[in-house]
């Protein structure tokens, strides 16, 4: 049972995984070395199975991700009773550790943040991830809570609809132009086949899956560009280096303005978003959490189940 493991053990254990190494985390807790090898071989004596592997950086198996979130669970309980008792020090933050998506993060999150109560005296540390990737941080303990498109809940969380972000397909007019004459087909098949493609990084499926929407293709060019960041991703489709999938919010000034044109007013790829935390009675997640739902409620379309 977790209730019965030692609690020094288990902070032990989580100053391993964040120092990296057995005598980085014995000098952060000013003990030895010897201690906090003994220590950790206990923990996994008492649950049957290895926690960490013993590599450079050291990681947590598995089991032992369950062992750190539920430190890192057990670490913002023990903070969020001292700010209720009086007992944090003057002016001390509570942390609050979210994964985000890039596309969301340059958009509508951080106005959401923005709604929770400044005299909560919250700090965020966002980490930025693709939102197919983001549970991956809740489920190895790294974050308190995350924007994902996964609905099925990870395990210690709970898991909420926040609605569906809309990506459009945007190039200059001059590129479409000239990509659709040259187009095998002279089809929007043909360009997106054939012309060359903006994507974020090598995870953006976003222009793939557009592509694959069209029917008889498994995905854009093979000519990329990879732009990994959101304001350089559009000035690149803006500066007519290729065509690519736009948050419509983003897109819609550059449309209005004449520098971009939709290659197809009929298609779309929706992105549904969820919002996904630690089943924690902890008053700074809940206020974040309602911050997030409201702003989101206004931000995306639609409403999710969940």
């Amino acid at each position: 049972m977790m209730s019965e493991l030692p609690l020094d053990h288990v902070r032990t254990l989580l100053a391993v995984v964040d120092e990296g190494t057995f005598d980085a985390a014995a000098h952060a807790l000013r003990v030895t070395p010897s201690a906090v090898s003994q220590r950790v071989k206990a923990l996994e004596q008492r649950t049957g199975r290895v926690l960490l592997l013993r590599t450079k950086p050291v990681r947590p198996t598995e089991s032992g991700e369950v062992v750190v979130r539920f430190a890192r669970q057990l670490a913002r309980l023990e903070l969020d009773a001292q700010a209720a008792l009086g007992l944090s020090g003057p002016g001390e933050p509570t942390r609050v550790s979210i994964a985000v998506n890039s596309d969301s993060l340059a958009t509508w999150f951080l106005p959401a943040l923005r709604r929770v109560p400044e005299e909560l005296g919250l700090s965020y540390e966002l980490r930025r991830e693709d939102q197919d990737h983001t549970a991956a941080l809740l489920r190895e303990g790294l974050v308190m809570a995350a924007v994902t498109s996964s609905p099925e809940a990870v395990a210690g969380c709970t898991v909420r609809g926040l609605g569906r972000m809309r990506y459009v397909p945007v190039a200059t007019r001059g590129f479409a132009r000239r990509w659709l004459d040259r187009a095998s087909d002279a089809s929007l098949h043909g360009l997106v086949t054939d012309a060359p493609v903006v994507c974020f990084d090598r995870r953006d499926d976003l222009q793939d899956a557009f592509a694959r929407g069209l029917g008889r293709a498994p995905g854009a060019s093979a000519l990329r560009h990879f732009v990994p960041t959101p304001e350089g991703f559009v000035d690149a489709v803006a500066a007519g280096m290729g065509w690519g999938m736009v948050p419509d919010v983003q897109a819609e000034p550059l449309l209005r303005g004449g520098r971009l044109v939709r290659l197809a007013r009929d298609r779309v790829v929706d992105v549904p978003l969820y919002w996904q935390q630690w089943k924690l009675d902890s008053p700074a997640l809940a206020a974040v959490a309602t911050a997030v739902a409201a702003e989101a409620a206004e931000a995306l379309d639609g409403v999710l189940s969940g």
